[in-house]
């Protein structure tokens, strides 16, 4: 099996949809999943950070245990608005060689509403992994976009992610990891004011 690329998006999607993830209080995840669209009370102004990786997802929200984080959704949206976040997006952080100089990087953050982050992967047991898996941050109209336009579907995955952490504490990683999510690399192509 060959190495995965550093940074590479690895995803479930289909022809014309990517699943991404975010957990939220039961307060706003479980009204979001019960009608498909994100509820009146989400924030749509503020920045929005979206997962494609599961693991990732259950490492920051320990398993769907944390404050605020104990409803796991799985979000399907449609691949062309991904993807023009994406082509739209600048890193969170200055990156040498990826950015001419600071004041270009500055520049480009302030005129785009879509950041990334390249954060380590995470392993069956959330132990980082030596490549890394992407965030996308949206804000503004990406935010507003995400949830009135692109949001084909919402799916709460709580009772999936507290099983498999089930089975993981009863020692069957095998029946773990046969129900982890199918991620495949998702065709982005290059991607080098990512840095990818």
């Amino acid at each position: 099996m060959p190495e995965p690329r550093p940074r590479a998006i690895r995803a479930a999607h289909t022809d014309t949809t990517i699943t991404v993830y975010q957990a939220y209080a039961p307060r706003l995840g479980e009204p979001a999943a019960r009608d498909g669209r994100f509820p009146p009370a989400w924030k749509r102004e503020r920045m929005t950070w979206i997962k494609p990786s599961f693991l990732w997802m259950m490492y920051r929200c320990g398993w769907a245990a944390k404050a605020d984080q104990e409803t796991v959704l799985a979000i399907d949206i449609t691949r062309s608005g991904f993807d023009e976040a994406l082509r739209g997006a600048c890193l969170s952080h200055y990156e040498h060689g990826v950015h001419a100089d600071r004041e270009a990087w500055q520049e480009s953050l302030r005129a785009t509403p879509a950041r990334v982050q390249w954060d380590p992967e995470r392993d069956l047991h959330l132990n980082p992994l030596p490549h890394r898996s992407l965030q996308l941050g949206l804000s503004g109209p990406a935010s507003r976009a995400y949830a009135d336009e692109w949001t084909v579907a919402i799916r709460d995955v709580t009772p999936l992610a507290r099983e498999i952490h089930s089975l993981l504490r009863a020692g069957d990683e095998p029946a773990a990891r046969a129900l982890l999510p199918a991620e495949t690399p998702y065709p982005a192509g290059p991607l080098p004011h990512l840095g990818a």
